[in-house]
């Protein structure tokens, strides 16, 4: 979702990095490049054992979400990925079955369907916070073919992320590597193939 669909990413990392300051913590680029896609909780426990710190890892997801949904709500500029309703819009019309599989947690998941009215389009929704593994574990996609009730070799991935990409690789399935402006640090090296533009789509659809 973030970063496919709506562009907040931004946004995700100033908390983050809200959240870093006030730990007294010197994340790096390199290092926040490596978790990029995973869920909050993911990201707060490998950083735990990169710092080898004595925190409650779950205080740390509830701190970081607190100062996304702050910004979130405050935001009007938010917005959604340029092309992206668009193409929805376009795969709902030919029978498509959409599912989103985010690692954001699904308060946060709601919050910008509910907002964007998405909701009308997708046959389910998964949140990688709810699951056992996170992104680049590929649970997540897995799950989604089969809520999708369709072949795995039937499927494609949308992702702008390393972590992403590797997940749905790791399930078996076509990814297509969007390369959003906002999300440069991200190499999309192992993408089946890759897109700027949604509209590029359009001619897998008959």
């Amino acid at each position: 979702m973030d970063g496919v669909i709506i562009d907040s990413e931004f946004l995700h990392k100033k908390a983050y990095y809200e959240t870093f300051v006030s730990l007294g913590l010197d994340v790096s680029d390199k290092l926040y490049k490596t978790i990029t896609g995973s869920s909050t909780i993911n990201v707060f426990q490998k950083l735990i054992e990169h710092f080898k710190l004595d925190i409650d890892p779950n205080d740390l997801v509830m701190d970081k979400r607190r100062r996304y949904v702050e910004y979130f709500q405050n935001d009007p500029t938010i917005h959604l990925v340029k092309g992206v309703e668009e193409i929805i819009k376009y795969f709902h019309q030919n029978g498509i079955t959409l599912i989103l599989a985010s690692s954001a947690s699904m308060p946060n998941i709601n919050r910008v369907f509910k907002r964007f009215d998405l909701d009308q389009y997708f046959t389910a929704k998964i949140s990688g916070a709810d699951l056992t593994k996170s992104k680049p574990h590929p649970e997540i996609f897995e799950r989604a073919a089969i809520l999708g009730n369709t072949a795995k070799e039937n499927c494609i991935v949308i992702e702008d992320s390393d972590n992403g990409i590797k997940a749905a690789n790791d399930a078996g399935i076509f990814v297509f590597g969007y390369r959003n402006p906002m999300s440069e640090d991200q190499t999309l090296e192992n993408a089946d193939s890759i897109i700027s533009e949604f509209s590029e789509l359009k001619k897998y659809i008959y």
